[in-house]
Order: structure tokens, then C-alpha cells, then sequence
């Protein structure tokens, strides 16, 4: 078995590196904090993902390097340049595949289900940036420099999920039978995407030469309604369908002036306030994935957070 390097310790990091230990691999997993499960396969180091020094000395005899790594949300126009960059050169000194776990924000608005083959069109600085670190990282693929694929999920659901629409927090006011909130239309359908199915193709197209030169969109379930997924999350965790707090645009304007996290959220509204549909055909097929059913990913997380027991409710 060989070694990989697996680049942050959040959700995708953390299954991404038990994946492959489980498999028999031996997994560095590399985070600021040194932080990670504890797994004989898995060998947690400190690394800062902008330091291309230390990003090179951890993917010294690595077969293959997994960017899991997310910045600070109001952050990434400054902070994702430098550790893509950093992550690029580490693939092409040592020679691993370099397999990137990205988002559907390079898009920008979609109309209709939402496919590798769209342009990356966004406007805002958010997509524009998860665009260019695609977009240089192809430039080198092609210019054989690396083998480069990067893998593109809809909004993240798991266990170990923190901020995210059915993060930790907003699951732990619906197991407290407290209301939900969301954003947008809570009738628009919006595919989730199951967080170990991220890590299960992220680890397929590493290694299959058949998906090194491109981008695929990890297999999800089919979309529901905001409502239907939070219904879906209420059966699987025994309680009744919670009260959806849904604030408006002027309230989201007013709080955007003072908590930058909200006034960041302008930029990706267009995704919840009409119907945002993730295509995942040609990942499916071609590597013969099936998504986790809604219902069986949302058992498994409600699990996970009542195990955890320490989740304040917000």
C-alpha cells in the first residue's frame, strides 16, 4: 500500500484520511492544529497549508495529495491563492496526483440542473477564486506538469459537519425541537451532498488516470425542497417536523453590516432561492458510484451528533 497526504482536518480531511487508512494506506494528515482521528494508518502532523515548504516536506513519497483544506469563509480571495499555489507545487516536486475538493460556486447562477460541462461563470469573488485554483491546476495538467482532478459536492451533510446549512448547529435546534433556519425559498429544491460520498470519489479519482484533466460532481441524492430535507431529518432523528425560520432580504442586508459571515452569503443566495440541482451522471457512470440515500445519510449524522452530546444550541 502506498502513503498519501491528506491536507485538512475538517469533515472531508477527516473521512478522506479514514478511508484510506481503512483500505491499508498509510495517511498523513496534515492540519494547523496537528488535530485528526486517531487511527494506527493515520499520522497527524502540523502544517500550514500557505507554507509551501512544509506542504513539500509532508508530500515527500506521497502517491497522491487531497486538498480538504477551507479557509475562513471571509477569507478566501486572500487565503486560497497562496495554499493552492503552495499544493500545486508540492504535486509537481513530488510528482502525486493532486485531487482537490472544490464546490459548485465557480458557476455562479445556473438555470437547470447544474453539470461539469457549464462554464465557470461566477461574478462574485468567492467563485471567481475556487474558478482560478481549477482553472491553474488544469493549466499544469495540461501542460504535463501534474495530474491534477478536482471533485465538486453541493452543500456538505455528516457527521463532523460544522457551519454548513445542515451543519451541527441548525441539526442540534431540530433535535431540540427548536425552529431551523434556512435561507432563500424553503420550497426551491437544493441538492446535499453526503460527506463520506465526497471522500469515496475523492479517493476514486485519485487514483483512476480516466479522471485525471477533469472536474466531476460528487454523487448526491436526489434534490428535495429545503422543507422535504429537513422533513427527512425530523423522521430520522423521532421528532416532529420543526418550525423553518426563513429571515428576509432586508433582515439579511441589515445583519450583513455588522457579521461579515452574513454578508458573505450574498454572493451564493441565488442557490436557495430558486431551484439549485446538482447532475452527478457522469461520476456515477463512469466509476459506478451510487449516492448514500438521504434518508440513510441523515440517520448516520443524527447519530453522530447525539453521540457527540456537546453541541450548544444556537
Amino acid at each position: 500500500m502506498s502513503t498519501h497526504l491528506v491536507v485538512g482536518a475538517g469533515a472531508v480531511g477527516t473521512a478522506t484520511a479514514v478511508l484510506l487508512a481503512d483500505q491499508g494506506h498509510q495517511v498523513r494528515l496534515a492540519s494547523r492544529s496537528g488535530s485528526g482521528p486517531a487511527h494506527p494508518g493515520i499520522e497527524r502532523v502540523r502544517v500550514d497549508a500557505a507554507d509551501a515548504a512544509g506542504v513539500l516536506a509532508a508530500a515527500r513519497g506521497a502517491a497522491a495529495i487531497y486538498t480538504c483544506v477551507n479557509p475562513p469563509y471571509t477569507r478566501w480571495p486572500t487565503a486560497w491563492p497562496p495554499i493552492a499555489a503552495a499544493l500545486l507545487a508540492a504535486a509537481e516536486q513530488t510528482g502525486a496526483v493532486l485531487a482537490t475538493t472544490s464546490n459548485l460556486y465557480g458557476y455562479g447562477p445556473v438555470a437547470g440542473p447544474v453539470t461539469e460541462d457549464q462554464p465557470l461563470a461566477a461574478t462574485g469573488s468567492k467563485g471567481r477564486v475556487r474558478a482560478q485554483v481549477w482553472l491553474d491546476a488544469l493549466a499544469a495538467h495540461r501542460a504535463g506538469r501534474v495530474r491534477a482532478t478536482e471533485v465538486r459536492p453541493s452543500d456538505f451533510y455528516g457527521p463532523g459537519v460544522g457551519a454548513a446549512m445542515l451543519g451541527e448547529r441548525p441539526l442540534a435546534r431540530l433535535l431540540a425541537a427548536r425552529s431551523v433556519p434556512l435561507l432563500g425559498d424553503p420550497d426551491a429544491l437544493h441538492t446535499v451532498t453526503y460527506v463520506p460520498d465526497v471522500a469515496r470519489l475523492l479517493v476514486t479519482v485519485a487514483a483512476d488516470e480516466r479522471a485525471w484533466g477533469r472536474a466531476w460532481h460528487v454523487p448526491s441524492a436526489a434534490a428535495l425542497t429545503q422543507r422535504q430535507t429537513v422533513g427527512v431529518f425530523a423522521a430520522a432523528a423521532g421528532v416532529p417536523m420543526p418550525k423553518l425560520s426563513v429571515p428576509p432580504k432586508a433582515a439579511l442586508a441589515l445583519a450583513g453590516l455588522v457579521a461579515p459571515i452574513v454578508r458573505e452569503l450574498r454572493e451564493t443566495r441565488h442557490q436557495f432561492e430558486r431551484d439549485w440541482v446538482i447532475d452527478s451522471t457522469r461520476a456515477e457512470r463512469t466509476f459506478g458510484l451510487a449516492p448514500t440515500p438521504l434518508a440513510e445519510g441523515a440517520r448516520r449524522t443524527v447519530e453522530a451528533i447525539r453521540a457527540a452530546g456537546s453541541v450548544a444550541v444556537g
